[in-house]
């Protein structure tokens, strides 16, 4: 495990005091607000697994720096098992056939156990697994919970989307599941409100246990590959992002334009990323992130330009400049 994440359970090191690691406080007891500030705990980066020599800080990617990292070699059959394996401290160094089989045991006790125990009432195993199946097969994507609530449903038990719902209430609760909301560009917009959010496991291989993938089989079906990098991707960012006060947003306008994650800080400051599988994407990718940055600056946005834009890739040379678009490995990309 990493320094930095042992030191919390350090008192002569941090002020931090780990009142309680596992399932959420009951509704009665006192929340703590105005005594505690609340830290929330997330699987282990890319970053932190790999190790690489040099690295992008997202930190300085909102101060504007500009920045270089050396080439990064990852294979897209290694990355489809970092993706499978996921960002697990205790799993460091185990063989990954068993790290598959944990990541399965550990989606199964959730919603035999954890899920009827947040909820508050009987919740139905089988059920709660088509809809992790559902999302599994939907991640990355503003699918609606309807529409969840439909690919769940098993002949003659239709699933209704309030159930759907209630479920989903309780992974969120138990920290399986992360919705990716819409950017709002102005502190008064409500667009927010009224953007579909886009869907993430906390960790994308627990996707790819709900579906009882391998590696193998993700490099068979490279779409779907895609959408779990993306998730990968997003996982990361939200790391470094909660170290540097800032959010991860994704963009949609009605008129098809799409990006993939905005980051925001708390002072306003904002950077752009698109997540590109494949080197025939980052053109393309490029193209939408300055559309962005062109529409932000102008017309009724007059939104301050931003920090940094760059199309996220599995690997080789990072480099992000003071102007147009930067290229980064996710193995280079760092808090």
């Amino acid at each position: 495990m990493p320094p930095q994440r042992l030191d919390i359970y350090d008192p002569d090191k941090t002020p931090f005091l780990p009142l309680k690691l596992f399932g959420p406080a009951h509704a009665t007891r006192h929340s703590g607000a105005g005594r505690f500030g609340r830290l929330r705990m997330r699987p282990l980066s890319l970053h932190e697994t790999i190790r690489p020599k040099t690295c992008i800080s997202l930190k300085r990617l909102l101060d504007g720096a500009p920045q270089e990292a050396d080439q990064s070699s990852l294979a897209l059959h290694e990355l489809a098992e970092l993706v499978s394996a996921g960002g697990w401290p205790g799993h460091i160094g185990q063989p990954l056939k068993r790290i598959l089989v944990a990541n399965r045991d550990y989606l199964n006790e959730i919603r035999r156990v954890d899920v009827p125990d947040v909820s508050g009432g009987r919740r139905d195993p089988v059920r709660v697994g088509r809809l992790l199946r559902s999302l599994a097969r939907n991640v990355a994507t503003p699918v609606a919970t309807s529409k969840l609530a439909a690919e769940a449903s098993a002949d003659g038990e239709a699933m209704k989307p309030q159930t759907a719902a209630r479920y989903l209430e309780a992974l969120e609760r138990l920290m399986i599941v992360e919705d990716q909301l819409a950017w709002s560009p102005h502190l008064r917009s409500r667009t927010v409100l009224r953007a579909a959010p886009v869907r993430h496991f906390v960790d994308p291989s627990l996707a790819v246990a709900a579906l009882r993938a391998t590696p193998e089989r993700l490099l068979q079906d490279l779409r779907f590959f895609g959408l779990l990098f993306e998730s990968l991707v997003i996982r990361d960012l939200r790391i470094y992002a909660q170290a540097a006060d800032a959010e991860v947003f994704h963009y949609r306008e009605k008129d098809g334009l799409e990006v993939d994650a905005v980051v925001e800080g708390a002072d306003g400051r904002w950077a752009a990323f698109e997540v590109k599988l494949g080197e025939r994407w980052v053109d393309q990718g490029a193209h939408n992130l300055r559309r962005l940055a062109d529409r932000m600056m102008a017309g009724r946005h007059r939104h301050p330009p931003p920090s940094a834009l760059a199309v996220i890739v599995p690997n080789g040379y990072g480099y992000v400049g003071s102007t147009d678009v930067g290229v980064i490995p996710i193995g280079a990309l760092g808090p």
